[in-house]
């Protein structure tokens, strides 16, 4: 157990974010749930009652891309009476949409929430966990961190500039004693692609020359076979946060690990039309 730790999560009131709480909360942590809207936080706090640990979170408003909500957040953790021993960037938003009917403003924003908020909450806390000489970051990441897919491109290139960004950051605060991971999970049932998805106004355009294509690619993609369960995820960020030199990378889900190894290991165009029929793309 890990009785006496602290760690701030971004967008708890759902999805991983809310599993990965109250699975802290369970091992004895003491948890920031932050989330843009507090008025969302009924599952949540229902969740963490009925695991008997509702006294063990403190529920905070953040939305990450308002500067001076992670400046009241950060001030709150520096004077606080306990350290901080982990951040988990778990934020975020999808947003489907084929590229070239994404405009400017929708990857904009995309990659406000998902890139830009993630790094401005961990620039916001490394101070912090230098003065301490230790902490944990978990940057929540995806396969598509890793793989490009027809449909979410804006998605992707939140998720690969978060990637990059967070492995340099890695090499730079490792001599001051903090540890910094990525999760890459593949599919697993949350509403990240239901409720906390902002379909791109392209997506419902007749005049886009992917007009024909975008039932089709829904049915594939949103209608796929089961997920799986994203409890293994929250057990798996518990594990890393518990770990003392966890690795960079961790991937996570049957599906993930086959679109890696299929990329490794098959010619490229082979791998393509598997991931045009896969997607509906032919």
């Amino acid at each position: 157990m890990a009785q006496g730790r602290t760690a701030l999560i971004t967008g708890a009131s759902s999805g991983f974010g809310l599993l990965t709480t109250v699975a802290l909360a369970r091992r004895g942590w003491h948890v920031l749930a932050t989330m843009r809207d507090l008025g969302r936080s009924g599952k949540l706090e229902e969740t963490a009652r009925a695991a008997g640990v509702g006294d063990r979170l403190e529920l905070v408003k953040l939305d990450v891309t308002q500067p001076e909500q992670i400046r009241a957040v950060a001030d709150r953790v520096a004077a606080g009476p306990e350290p901080l021993h982990a951040l988990v960037n778990n934020a975020g938003f999808a947003l489907p949409g084929f590229a070239e009917d994404t405009s400017d403003a929708e990857l904009r924003e995309q990659l406000e929430t998902n890139f830009l908020g993630a790094a401005a909450m961990t620039r916001a806390l490394l101070p912090v966990m230098r003065r301490q000489g230790f902490g944990h970051v978990v940057m929540m990441s995806s396969i598509s961190g890793r793989l490009g897919f027809p449909g979410i491109g804006s998605y992707a290139a939140a998720k690969f500039a978060l990637e990059g960004w967070t492995e340099s950051l890695r090499y730079e605060v490792k001599s001051a004693g903090i540890q910094v991971a990525i999760v890459e999970p593949g599919a697993f049932e949350t509403d990240i692609w239901t409720r906390n998805a902002k379909l791109s106004a392209g997506m419902s355009d007749a005049r886009s020359p992917n007009a024909k294509r975008v039932e089709k690619w829904r049915a594939r993609v949103q209608g796929q076979r089961q997920k799986a369960d994203p409890q293994m995820v929250a057990d798996l960020i518990v594990r890393i946060l518990e770990t003392p030199r966890p690795r960079l990378r961790y991937v996570i889900g049957t599906d993930a690990r086959m679109g890696l190894a299929m990329r490794a290991i098959l010619p490229r165009a082979v791998f393509e039309a598997l991931i045009l029929k896969n997607t509906g793309m032919e």
